[in-house]
């Protein structure tokens, strides 16, 4: 099974840690990436071990979580090969994934409950990439 990776910071520590646990019973493997309590720290830290892994294969989707998901967010879209959307609906999520190609999901910790932060989570790991005219535009994404 494709392995999916996980960072946060302190505020997304308690919804990273249910959100895992969800994710093993759909049969996933899991990376944690931390943080690993909810004290507080930087969430750079966390964001870019995720995305240096999303970016080289070892995990295939990652999901960050802080506060208002705009820093981890704004964090893992610096690598090259990061397409990370911020997500907070189930149909967001699936506009992440079916025109932009996501592979990090940013929750917003704050702002979300845990049963529309699963929605977001099954709709990122079941929708497929659409293609066709979004391939010209993901292809012109990095610098």
């Amino acid at each position: 099974m494709k392995k999916i990776g996980f960072a946060c910071d302190h505020a997304g520590y308690n919804l990273k840690n249910k959100l895992i646990e969800y994710v093993k019973t759909l049969g996933y493997d899991t990376e944690d990436f931390g943080t690993w309590s909810e004290d507080s720290c930087d969430y750079p830290d966390y964001a870019h071990p995720l995305a240096e892994s999303v970016e080289n294969g070892k995990c295939f989707i990652g999901f960050s979580i802080c506060g208002s998901g705009n820093g981890i967010n704004m964090t893992v879209n610096k690598h090259q090969a990061i397409r990370s959307d911020l997500c907070w609906t189930e149909e967001i999520s699936k506009l992440a994934r079916l025109h932009n190609y996501a592979n990090i999901c940013a929750l917003p910790a704050r702002f979300i409950d845990t049963e529309e932060a699963k929605k977001v989570v099954d709709a990122f790991l079941n929708t497929e990439f659409e293609g066709g005219r979004h391939v010209n535009r993901i292809n012109k994404i990095p610098l």
